[in-house]
């Protein structure tokens, strides 16, 4: 790869938002419905009314993080194979113009209802924070084991390879209140990454490079309505995503000799890319221009109803996370050294050997053995939110007062 314990490409556990989706739109479950929060205020209402059924995950939004993330493990594994292969190189490069940009998107979407509370803070910290460090010294533990890397320090400050994305996600969900706030909220962010493109004394601490160049994406997600996602969803979109692809590749193959493709990594500077500063916010509004167009299309595509990969949508932050460590292992043991690895009918084993490889690690069995780090409850760290225990004492009161 590029660079061993850096990135290529994206994931996370986003928040679901409290608002309500339009008839016949695919929109997010809220965490309590407006008839459970009355009954919790009114202890008479608890006898009163049953509680309502908690809602079924929506279909699209899984088909699309799990399409995404197996996007994601094709890139990773092509990245050490593709080689000289322009073809190749141009598909990669068209794939990375839009999956990280769409998986942004959704996690934004599903941030809308992100604020202070307590119980979110709680689930900000336990299903980012937490995963973020774990995973963090996991990666470093096994470059010291596996590439024979004693020196390789555990720094929370500088994330290794996938771990970006967690650190980003963090630091994206604890601003959601202020975008709520601005009044331009989308071109102050562009303004931000578009600086950020030309500024490259920001370092590589929790990589701020990829927060700031990635954030117009994640506020744009946090202004979408579920009406935007019925528009892409039309037929005539589809129709018209068929030759927009393919003047993408054609496009893609064409740049391949000329356009360096740390650009779509969004980790540098314009200067560090060893371009003029100026082409820093040029390339900053042309990018997410590009990307918005085939992140559309790709939407277009994700089937609505449920199918067999449905389910494992709510898997793709374990997929993420861990077919890291097949692409990393494979790569510090030589697996992609072999010669035939490197051709066509190679190359198309070693996506397929990705694609089948994330879909079992986004399964329930894997879920189960490794919830204790992507998910972990840690109730003993935190002090009980006022709020729920009078909710507790309200529903006590009531059933004696039925007894």
């Amino acid at each position: 790869m590029t660079n061993s314990l850096r990135p290529q490409g994206p994931l996370g556990a986003p928040l679901p938002p409290s608002q309500q989706p339009a008839r016949g739109v695919p929109g997010p479950r809220s965490s309590r419905s407006a008839g459970a929060a009355t009954g919790a205020a009114d202890p008479g209402a608890l006898s009163a009314k049953p509680a309502k059924p908690a809602k079924q995950r929506d279909a699209f939004f899984d088909n699309a993080k799990y399409l995404a993330i197996v996007l994601v493990a094709m890139g990773h594994a092509w990245e050490p194979v593709k080689g000289q292969s322009r073809g190749l190189e141009a598909l990669y490069t068209v794939v990375y113009a839009f999956h990280m940009p769409a998986f942004i998107l959704i996690s934004g979407y599903f941030s809308r209802s992100f604020d202070m509370r307590a119980d979110r803070l709680k689930r900000l910290v336990t299903g980012i924070a937490v995963p973020y460090i774990v995973f963090e010294a996991a990666y470093s533990l096994f470059a010291r084991w596996a590439d024979h890397s004693p020196g390789q320090p555990i720094s929370l400050l500088d994330p290794l390879y996938l771990t970006w994305f967690l650190a980003a996600l963090f630091i994206w969900r604890l601003t959601t209140p202020l975008w709520k706030l601005v009044r331009w909220p989308l071109p102050l962010a562009l303004v931000i990454a578009m600086l950020a493109s030309v500024s490259p004394e920001i370092g590589d601490d929790l990589d701020l490079q990829r927060v700031l160049q990635f954030l117009p994406f994640f506020v744009l997600g946090l202004y979408m309505k579920p009406e935007y996602f019925q528009l892409v969803r039309r037929r005539e979109v589809r129709i018209l995503s068929v030759p927009v692809f393919a003047a993408a590749l054609v496009v893609g193959y064409w740049a391949v000799p000329r356009m360096n493709t740390g650009w779509f990594y969004h980790r540098d500077s314009a200067q560090q890319l060893g371009s003029p500063w100026w082409a820093g916010p040029v390339m900053t509004l042309g990018l997410f221009g590009c990307s918005l167009l085939l992140t559309a299309c790709f939407f277009s595509w994700v089937p609505r109803r449920k199918l067999w990969f449905t389910a494992l949508g709510a898997g793709t932050l374990y997929g993420y996370l861990l077919h890291g460590f097949l692409v990393k292992g494979g790569d510090y043991w030589g697996w992609f050294d072999h010669n035939w690895l490197h051709e066509p009918l190679g190359q198309a084993v070693v996506t397929l050997v990705a694609a089948v490889s994330v879909t079992l690690l986004c399964t329930p069995p894997v879920q189960r053995v490794f919830r204790f780090a992507m998910e972990p409850s840690m109730e003993w760290a935190f002090k009980r939110d006022a709020a729920e225990l009078a909710r507790e004492r309200a529903g006590a009161g009531a059933g004696a007062g039925r007894a």
